[in-house]
């Protein structure tokens, strides 16, 4: 039976660690019990059998294969995904789990993330049962950026989201949907398909790029066909996007309690917790040290 809302997270070897942590968060927070979805890589799915060999977390999962996922598009060529960019799969992946049925919307969680705090379906769903979305025109990141000097932020993200929204030719502000999680309906994933791509040949595999992210294809999906009502909230876990943004909340007294006020959770980002990395790191001791001196100056230059 299909169920009204899940959880979903799409990871590989690197990130075990990670999702081994989230799925310690949620045997403290998931109270309702939702359904939880793990996908992977086929060969990898022995080892995280092995690092999810933890108090119970073996029963607190379903596993998926990436490669089910994949087939799940009849349109998609074969081994679509073999050759291309592994972050830019994933991505696709992710936005392709709705094919397989087993949810009508997903809560898409990255495997930094960690919840803080108790939820719910009436999190995610509204008493009609249709979902929130995370919908913003992502005003605070722009203002922090601009009041701190990093003017690149706001220039490239509204670039991105121009580009994206002049596909369906939209008019009007550039609205955002993101960070992760993301809540995700099967309909306006259905209706990106039916009323876009398929008109026009394509594929999700074809549409999604670095400068065509599915974040933004499927807000505008949403406001172009509106398969489901628009119902916008703002994100439900705290990121921080640049180290300078986090040196900065830290420093006007920001915590992971206070947080619990307005958030779900957080989401840690990869890039800064190499010690989380699963396996040994490719990277040479002087770049980790040079990392570490660039990321001391930014955090030095966060006071001015």
């Amino acid at each position: 039976m299909t169920s009204s809302i899940a959880l979903y997270c799409k990871s590989y070897r690197r990130d075990f660690l990670r999702v081994k942590r989230l799925l310690i968060s949620l045997q403290k927070h998931n109270r309702e019990a939702l359904s939880v979805y793990i996908s992977t890589p086929a060969a990898d799915h022995d080892l995280l059998v092995d690092v999810l060999d933890y108090e119970g977390l073996k029963q607190s999962y379903e596993w998926v294969a990436d490669e089910d996922i994949i087939a799940a598009n009849l349109r998609a060529p074969k081994d679509v995904q073999v050759g291309m960019a592994g972050g830019l799969s994933q991505a696709i992946v992710k936005a392709e789990f709705w094919r397989l049925g087993l949810a009508q919307n997903y809560l898409c969680i990255d495997s930094d993330s960690v919840f803080i705090r108790d939820f719910g379906v009436s999190d995610f769903l509204a008493r009609d049962g249709n979902p929130y979305t995370v919908l913003h025109q992502n005003k605070e990141l722009f203002q922090l950026a601009t009041n701190l000097g990093h003017t690149k932020v706001e220039r490239d993200l509204r670039a991105e989201a121009v580009r994206v929204q002049q596909l369906f030719g939209r008019l009007g502000p550039q609205y955002y949907c993101a960070p992760a999680p993301f809540i995700w309906s099967a309909k306006v994933w259905q209706s990106l398909d039916d009323q876009y791509l398929l008109p026009k040949g394509l594929t999700l595999w074809d549409a999604v790029t670095p400068e065509y992210p599915e974040t933004l294809l499927y807000g505008e999906a949403l406001l172009n066909f509106q398969a489901i009502p628009i119902r916008m909230i703002e994100p439900l876990f705290r990121i921080y996007h640049y180290d300078w943004q986090y040196y900065t909340a830290r420093r006007l007294g920001e915590t992971e309690a206070k947080l619990k006020q307005n958030f779900l959770g957080i989401i840690y980002q990869s890039n800064w917790e190499s010690e989380l990395d699963y396996g040994s790191s490719n990277k040479s001791f002087a770049s980790s040290v040079l990392k570490s001196i660039k990321r001391y100056i930014r955090y030095v230059q966060s006071y001015f």
